[in-house]
């Protein structure tokens, strides 16, 4: 029997901190070759610091850092920056102003022969859609097109582990969106191992494989975007990642909740019993309109969302709740409307 592939990176309780102030605490995960993971949290979480550790820039105060196989932190060993095979992409793109775009994306490439270094280039300015504008500089372009020379000018010397810190913060809603699917086309055309630090749900759902939630300089939890959103380790997870509710539960048995809709399907907190009272999240798309269902609630908001209306809802109980639905569905403030729950399963928190 074969032995398991190992991570390209991998960390092991990585700590550091300012001063008195612990800004990493204890962080351990590992990612495969070719995957993209992302560290999402909110501002001051710890996040961008963690990424400093990964690219050498800042020293943790403790743990271990290895890039296939090879260590980089750890047992008196801090490899430098400039020798760690990790490429950079930056919040304000970091181009060269006096270079042209292909100088640009050549610029880390001194070692191979001219023309190999040209071909190089020629590919990745094909790859990024900019081959017509090769010859200007990084003030003739968009944001965008300066965001997309960075990406290429840090794949050029394919290292081993590409970081990329809020790459898109200077950019508008519309064109975030855009690069976000190039770039995670760019980085699996190119079989690359990302990480991407963002405080930006859709941006990280769009890009990474797998997401780490930071919270308070720990992971929450590392996981698929699909199981962060329907399977949450925690409430803080479960409250950060998308919309929901959490509405009173009563535990029938270690799979079964009755809630106010029924009974349902559902994971009973490791330290509960039977007859507990939990709270289950309810998602958003797990309420469905439907005319014909005995269950009503009265439409108390609406947020008109393009293809979609996200509607509050009131049951008879007074339990409030949030439903997605498509827009053709225009319900006014005050009606009743039809629900019901579509939902496998749910997830249940200890009450606090």
């Amino acid at each position: 029997m074969s032995n398991p592939t190992p991570p390209c990176l991998q960390l092991q309780a990585v700590s550091h901190a300012y001063g008195e102030r612990q800004i990493v605490d204890n962080i351990s995960f590992s990612l495969a070759s070719g995957q993209i993971g992302c560290l999402l949290g909110p501002s001051g979480c710890g996040k961008t610091t963690l990424l400093r550790c990964l690219a050498g820039f800042e020293t943790p105060g403790s743990g271990s850092i290895r890039l296939n196989g090879r260590e980089l932190f750890g047992a008196g060993l801090n490899v430098p920056p400039q020798q760690r095979g990790i490429g950079m992409v930056f919040q304000d793109y970091a181009l060269f102003p006096h270079l042209t775009i292909a100088d640009n994306i050549g610029f880390g490439l001194q070692r191979l022969d001219k023309a190999a270094r040209r071909q190089r280039v020629n590919d990745l300015l094909q790859l990024i859609g900019l081959e017509a504008l090769a010859s200007r500089y990084p003030h003739q372009l968009s944001g965008g097109q300066q965001q997309r020379v960075a990406l290429a000018r840090a794949l050029a010397p394919k290292p081993t582990l590409l970081l990329m810190d809020e790459p898109f913060s200077n950019l508008d809603v519309d064109l975030r969106k855009r690069l976000g699917e190039d770039i995670r086309r760019l980085l699996k055309h190119e079989g690359m191992t990302a990480i991407l630090v963002t405080h930006d749900q859709d941006e990280a759902f769009a890009i990474a494989d797998e997401i780490g939630i930071v919270h308070q300089g720990h992971i929450a939890q590392w996981a698929t975007p699909y199981q962060l959103y329907h399977e949450p380790a925690n409430r803080f997870v479960a409250d950060f990642i998308g919309e929901g509710t959490l509405i009173p539960g009563k535990v029938l048995a270690p799979d079964s909740i009755e809630i106010v809709l029924g009974v349902v399907p559902g994971h009973m907190p490791a330290d509960c019993c039977s007859g507990c009272t939990v709270d289950v999240l309810i998602r958003p798309d797990d309420i469905q309109h439907d005319d014909a269902s005995p269950v009503s609630a009265r439409v108390l908001s609406k947020t008109f969302r393009g293809a979609e209306f996200l509607y509050r809802l009131q049951l008879a109980s007074g339990t409030e709740l949030l439903s997605l639905v498509p827009s053709h569905h225009d319900h006014a403030i005050g009606e009743a409307i039809g629900i019901r729950l579509q939902i496998e399963h749910v997830i249940a928190f200890d009450r606090k």
